[in-house]
């Protein structure tokens, strides 16, 4: 029932299937969540090329001479080009269109034909990437790879939500999460490493290494089973009874888990039309987190730092080798905050991380853009921060970055994943994933002229977001954890704004009936 008028308990929830986390699941799990790898390792390695003299001077030449003459070029603004943050953004687009295809090839093929599927294509881009000798042909590899993402992205959070245990649903999800920030950290040690190759072809093993984490899923989901929820929905029921069992272990009794997945596929086949029926009255509360909690994730600013990192601090005034090592540093904050959140959510469940890690962020980005006024106030200057500003710049990122991490980071993929019944299920992923694309190609595409005509303020600007965002989460998300994944609805039911939403079982029968 609603607890002080906003949050809502998780007791009213009679289901507690029998079960444990199986070495099985464990393992699927774990080798689906690889495909964040791929996710990771681009945010990571766009940031890390586009400040490499040798990438600018082949495809970007007009930024290469801006980024040259650094004693005479206003800071904020010396790496603004439409151009350049189109190759980072481009990619985020083609997710974006790609994950509606998506939805349609992982409700009738299955979730692991969908990773599959986007593993390869991610491949091809990657070589093409590697092999580019022109802008043209840069940016069919970009596309390639926001495909790949844009599959990956759809059906990896779902078939995680689906195939845990509900008790360990945000800890396996969060893996997904992980791996995000484990290919991040990987992109920018090869930055790291790359940079110092001598003949100005580093870029291409930056850009080429994107392979191996593709190469990962693809070979991967060959060998993954697939949900039992999938299998059902797909009439493999038979099967989809076994691999319950497997799942959850072969000596525990799955009848109710499985007759309840049973009446969740069947009254999903009276759903033909699941972007139609998305937009119904009693699914209001998903798909408004479907779409909000995507954009506002986005809209913390944390892009500006894992896109950009060695463009920012390079802007900042750190040398080359000092912005690849700071963001370097990120990385490694952002796995190690990751870790955490692996193992609160499921503890101390969503509200609580959502609620800190928001004002950990809002206060992180407010003494970040004093700092940065503080060095270089209003149409900065060539100057190099003092070496106790730098530190102080680092240490608030890594911690904006860590807050992230264990909050937003993770949770904008879990919540979204577990709160759709199965008839709208993929519909729903498909509409987070393309919101949570567009709007990162959003400010992929213009971070850089907002730094550069926003300047420090562009920090002043997450943050208020940062406080938007909390405020959301404290008034309008009840607490998921601890809940089965087809018993989610009764979270909307007993909460103070959605259960106006949702129709009373009687009151939906009689609706079938009409129909």
């Amino acid at each position: 029932m609603a607890v002080g008028g906003f949050t809502s308990s998780t007791n009213d929830v009679e289901k507690n299937y029998p079960g444990k986390l199986t070495s099985y699941a464990a393992w699927a799990c774990f080798t689906a969540a690889w495909g964040g790898l791929i996710f990771g390792y681009d945010i990571g390695i766009s940031g890390g090329v586009t400040s490499m003299a040798s990438f600018l001077e082949k495809f970007f030449p007009s930024v290469y001479r801006k980024e040259a003459l650094n004693d005479s070029t206003d800071q904020y603004c010396k790496f603004e080009s439409m151009i350049l943050t189109l190759f980072t953004s481009s990619l985020y687009l083609a997710a974006l269109v790609a994950s509606f295809f998506a939805s349609t090839v992982t409700r009738r093929f299955g979730r692991k034909r969908s990773m599959g599927t986007g593993g390869l294509i991610f491949l091809t881009g990657a070589i093409i990437n590697a092999a580019a000798v022109n802008l043209g042909m840069l940016i069919v590899g970009r596309i390639l790879l926001g495909i790949g993402v844009g599959f990956a992205n759809q059906s990896v959070p779902l078939y995680l939500s689906e195939m845990a245990p509900y008790k360990y649903r945000g800890a396996l999800n969060s893996g997904f999460q992980l791996m995000i920030t484990i290919g991040i950290l990987f992109a920018n040690l090869i930055n790291f490493l790359t940079a110092k190759i001598s003949g100005g072809w580093g870029w291409r093993l930056s850009l080429g290494g994107a392979a191996i984490p593709a190469a990962i899923i693809t070979i991967g989901a060959y060998f993954l089973p697939d949900t039992p929820n999938s299998l059902i929905e797909r009439s493999f029921t038979d099967e989809a009874r076994e691999e319950l069992q497997r799942i959850r272990g072969t000596d525990v009794d799955v009848e109710e888990e499985f007759q309840d997945l049973v009446a969740a596929s069947d009254a999903s086949k009276q759903v033909h039309h699941p972007w139609k029926s998305i937009m119904e009255r009693k699914y209001r509360p998903q798909l408004v987190m479907s779409i909000a909690i995507p954009f506002l994730q986005q809209f913390t600013g944390i892009n500006a730092i894992m896109f950009y990192a060695p463009v920012l601090f390079k802007t900042l005034g750190f040398g080359d080798n000092a912005s690849l090592m700071s963001s370097l540093i990120t990385g490694f904050v952002n796995v190690i905050a990751t870790l955490l959140s692996v193992f609160t959510s499921d503890r101390f469940g969503r509200r609580i991380l959502f609620l800190e890690g928001g004002t950990q962020m809002f206060i992180c980005q407010i003494i970040v853009g004093f700092l940065i006024k503080y060095a270089f106030g209003s149409k900065g200057v060539a100057v190099h921060l003092s070496s106790g500003t730098s530190a102080a710049v680092v240490l608030f990122i890594c911690l904006f970055v860590s807050a992230f991490a264990w909050s937003w980071g993770p949770l904008g993929w879990l919540v979204p994943s577990e709160i759709f019944p199965l008839e709208i299920r993929s519909a729903g992923q498909s509409i987070n994933v393309a919101v949570n694309m567009f709007f990162t190609f959003l400010i992929g595409e213009f971070l850089l002229k907002m730094l550069c005509t926003m300047e420090y303020g562009l920090f002043f600007f997450f943050a208020a977001w940062e406080l938007i965002m909390t405020v959301f989460i404290y008034f309008f998300l009840p607490e998921t954890k601890g809940i089965p994944i087809e018993e989610m609805y009764q979270v909307w039911k007993s909460h103070w704004y959605w259960s106006k939403f949702v129709p009373e079982e009687e009151e939906e029968e009689e609706e079938e009936r009409k129909e």
